[in-house]
């Protein structure tokens, strides 16, 4: 991955790697690049660049392993992530038929914001949608729209998000940057929207304000990730 290169799919190999990386290589076809707290290294291989994700603290080592042959679509988007705060205590509260109701609402409502910020929904899973941009000011403003139009049907979401590298599979988005949008998404408090360090760098001049969150540590990931609450005044 270039990390100043243009977005969209391109072609590339999944690589293998040993499970024990002591030993960081010193190649002239291995490149780096960093991303937030997460360092890449990544190289060249036929019409395609290679990504592998790992951590700074456990360098990697052993590249002479082969590159397995399974061709994947790779884009680089935005994960957007959003859920409906304390859904189970309030079905609950209002029974199945109105609940069914309201999310019924909250359904249309994020579909509607999807369209007008040009999001593509990429899975719902009861009260939660995953979603995606080409671009992060649209994103945030989406999350943000979808936040406060909920709140007119007594629902509060939480919502985060994250941009990287994704895997296209049967029009389903995997990888490293999905994850951590979804651990992102869990540090945000009712009504807020968080994101991270890399989207947040990536709106400079667009008129949005966010406050520094500091660094948390999300779940299954190395390091520590700073992490950003939008402003909710200036969308």
């Amino acid at each position: 991955m270039d990390p100043g290169g243009p977005a969209g799919p391109r072609r590339g190999l999944v690589p293998w790697l040993a499970a024990e990386q002591t030993t960081r290589v010193e190649s002239p076809e291995i490149r780096y690049a960093r991303s937030g707290d997460v360092h890449i290294a990544y190289s060249v291989v036929g019409d395609g660049p290679i990504d592998v994700v790992f951590d700074s603290t456990q360098p990697l080592t052993n590249f002479g392993t082969p590159w397995e042959g399974t061709a994947v679509d790779f884009y680089r988007g935005v994960s957007s992530f959003t859920d409906i705060v304390n859904s189970t205590a309030m079905l609950a509260e209002v029974g199945d038929r109105n609940w069914r109701g309201l999310i019924e609402q909250h359904h249309a409502l994020v579909r509607r914001q999807l369209v007008r910020y040009s999001g593509r929904e990429i899975d719902t899973a009861g009260d939660g949608f995953f979603a995606s941009f080409d671009g992060p000011a649209r994103a945030i403003r989406c999350a943000r729209a979808i936040s406060d139009g909920v709140r007119e049907l007594g629902l509060h979401i939480r919502a985060g998000l994250h941009t990287g590298e994704c895997e296209i599979t049967d029009g389903n988005m995997t990888g490293i940057a999905v994850h951590i949008g979804a651990r992102v998404a869990a540090e945000a408090q009712p009504d807020e929207v968080v994101v991270s360090s890399t989207v947040r760098d990536l709106v400079a001049g667009s008129g949005l304000k966010f406050h520094d969150r500091g660094y948390a540590q999300l779940k299954g990931l190395p390091g520590e990730w700073r992490l950003y609450s939008v402003d909710p005044s200036v969308i």
